[in-house]
């Protein structure tokens, strides 16, 4: 069963607007392969920030990695049509033969727009990569298993469902873990499975 993550938020300064929004990303319920904690967000990308990064571990096997970053403008800004914006990357091991699929970029951006709608995640303004990347090794590495990647790097104003309510980041939080554990191959959570309210936030702890 998934259960419920709790994360601190590194958004204890700003405006109320903001500190409300940080608080919503700490209720997001992620699944227990999912360990997350804060870490230092940008500071000269816009006024106000709060970051997390997460792992994706399997029988103590990092199968993945990802951060997401809030980003707060009061004044506005043109290019999120909005005063936030969320900035997410998520990076995985893949099978190498995936690597050298054409569809398989098409097929990350997927990941993160349904994992997005299937949280609810209201969103507009969206744009991103994805890359895949696959090594060989030759000459005196070539005995080396050959492996490969791929990095999903996105970004996107989110909308608050109820303006009255304030911004609520917890779907937005959630889509990005799912992402993550997409990309690392886990497979999907039963439907109807719900998640268990846990104090473990991040690793170790």
């Amino acid at each position: 069963m998934a259960r419920h993550e709790t994360h601190p938020g590194t958004g204890a300064a700003g405006p109320a607007e903001f500190r409300a929004a940080v608080e919503s990303m700490n209720t997001a319920a992620l699944r227990p392969e999912v360990f997350c904690e804060e870490m230092p967000a940008p500071q000269r990308i816009a006024p106000f920030s709060s970051a997390l990064s997460a792992d994706v571990t399997v029988d103590d096997e990092d199968l993945g990695t990802g951060r997401i970053i809030l980003l707060h403008d009061p004044a506005g800004n043109d290019a999120w049509d909005g005063t936030f914006r969320c900035v997410a990357y998520a990076r995985a091991e893949i099978d190498p033969e995936l690597a050298n699929d054409p569809m398989l970029a098409g097929v990350g951006w997927s990941w993160l727009t349904e994992a997005l709608a299937a949280h609810g995640a209201s969103y507009g303004a969206a744009s991103g990569t994805v890359t895949c990347v696959a090594t060989e090794s030759f000459g005196g590495m070539a005995e080396d298993d050959s492996s490969a990647q791929i990095e999903v790097r996105a970004s996107w104003t989110p909308i608050a469902t109820d303006p009255e309510a304030g911004l609520d980041l917890a779907p937005h939080v959630e889509a990005w873990a799912e992402l993550l554990c997409t990309a690392a191959g886990l497979p999907p959570v039963p439907e109807g499975v719900t998640a268990i309210p846990s104090r473990r936030g991040q690793r170790g702890s």
